[in-house]
């Protein structure tokens, strides 16, 4: 019993190894895709085919619908925190902030996520390891990004703010999708992405001409795998981690992000590591194992929180 519940454990924190992954892969997609396509409309189009990619699936699996009253207002609550807001943010606020303290600042989603625990939501108790955990991360994202790139603060208010608003958005997509921790992750992934592509295709009729466009095969190609495989697959791994291992355990993927970006410029392009780069991998792996330290070792220790209470609603 004990080898699978540390079996269970384990693949727990390789779904995790995988979400962060799965959100450090769309910066270099992104990037190919704006070439040709402008951002609302790539926005729209990602959520809207990584929402018919997930009917499909809930469908082949046979996933029974819940039958459960305000279901529908709370998936598109979710669908705002989780994908309209943070996606239209960062596009709008990444045009005038430079890319380094663009991730410096977008990385900061555990830590507004203890705020928002500590003040209102209180679902998961902070303890000294979580918060150390968190600011191991931030250390971390902050030397691979160098900390020159903070020289930067205050320079673009507006862009800066929009960033920020957008990891805040995030945070509260993470506390907020706890209130589906008894529906199948497919149906709620496919829900929240329903209602941000009602919100979005509209949209980026209002603000750009998508049909103007003329797309290039390279950036057709990046638009889909990051609609298919990254959106898609990642909000179904995304909800089932905020089902068990909770709120700030699941935020701690987006300090992984940076790594993501680092290994794949230090594997596929040449790029060289830096002392300063590798001290900072080291301090997000140690930040996001003290964040999840009590579901790893699967025993408690004087790192481990109180239970996960459900969220007010689920019980």
């Amino acid at each position: 019993m004990l080898k699978h519940s540390r079996a269970a454990v384990r693949g727990e924190f390789a779904l995790l190894i995988l979400l962060g992954i799965l959100l450090g892969i769309p910066y270099a997609l992104t990037k190919i895709t704006l070439a040709t396509i402008p951002p609302i409309t790539m926005v729209a189009v990602r959520v809207s085919l990584a929402a018919i990619v997930l009917w499909i699936l809930v469908f082949a699996l046979k996933c029974k619908l819940p039958n459960r009253r305000g279901l529908i207002p709370r998936l598109f609550i979710q669908g705002c925190l989780a994908c309209i807001l943070p996606y239209t943010l960062l596009a709008f606020g990444q045009r005038s902030v430079d890319s380094a303290l663009a991730a410096i600042l977008n990385s900061t989603t555990p830590l507004f996520v203890c705020l928002i625990n500590l003040m209102w939501a209180r679902h998961e108790t902070l303890t000294f390891g979580r918060l150390l955990g968190v600011s191991l991360g931030l250390i971390g994202c902050i030397l691979i990004a160098g900390a020159s790139a903070l020289s930067g603060l205050g320079q673009s208010t507006f862009g800066q703010a929009t960033i920020i608003l957008a990891t805040l958005a995030s945070a509260a997509s993470v506390i907020h999708g706890r209130r589906f921790s008894d529906i199948p992750p497919e149906i709620t992934a496919a829900g929240a992405l329903t209602f941000a592509a009602l919100v979005l295709v509209p949209f980026c009729f209002v603000v750009e001409a998508p049909l103007q466009s003329t797309p290039s095969a390279i950036s057709v190609v990046a638009l889909l795998v990051n609609s298919v495989v990254v959106t898609a697959f990642g909000f179904v791994i995304y909800f089932r981690l905020i089902r068990t291992i909770g709120s700030m355990g699941t935020a701690s993927a987006s300090y992984l992000k940076p790594v993501v970006g680092v290994l794949i410029g230090y594997t596929f392009m040449s790029e060289s590591l830096t002392w300063t780069g590798a001290a900072g991998l080291i301090a997000i792996l140690l930040g996001v194992a003290a964040i999840n330290q009590r579901r790893l070792s699967g025993t408690p220790s004087w790192f481990a929180p109180q239970p996960v209470m459900p969220a007010p609603g689920t019980s």
